[in-house]
């Protein structure tokens, strides 16, 4: 079980805590909401929590296949709906590279993992999940 502890600043900011490692993150409201986007909003936060999660499943299933994962990178595009206000959409584009000697297999593993990991199970099905999975190997 995971423990986290938020503090309001005021004017729409909090300083958040993981208990178990001591790391501290902000967050702000956006600036399309009343906030000065000074730090991530929480919808950016539940945004991103698909894409890390995503990569690390990623690392769980490699080295647990005994495979390296050389790099892997990805750039992450909310949508927000309104009325209700809420997160819309998550565009996930990731490219992972591999070693030269890859297989097929693996490839597919990596692939599964996008619609398979804890928060994109978690997330609200209305919640439209656009994910691109790139694999590029090295030397290729």
């Amino acid at each position: 079980m995971a423990k986290f502890i938020s503090t309001y600043l005021g004017s729409m900011r909090c300083e958040n805590l993981h208990e178990q490692s001591g790391t501290r993150i902000m967050t702000d409201a956006p600036t399309d909401n009343m906030g000065k986007g000074s730090a991530f909003s929480p919808t950016d936060l539940c945004a991103l929590s698909l894409t890390t999660c995503i990569i690390t499943t990623m690392g769980i299933y490699a080295a647990t296949k005994d495979f390296a994962i050389v790099a892997a990178e990805a750039s992450t595009i909310k949508h927000m709906a309104s009325d209700p206000r809420r997160i819309a959409c998550i565009e996930v584009d990731l490219v992972v590279t591999l070693p030269q000697d890859a297989t097929e297999r693996q490839i597919e593993g990596l692939r599964r993992i996008a619609s398979t990991c804890p928060v994109s199970r978690s997330l609200h099905p209305d919640v439209e999940q656009k994910v691109s999975v790139s694999v590029e190997r090295l030397g290729a």
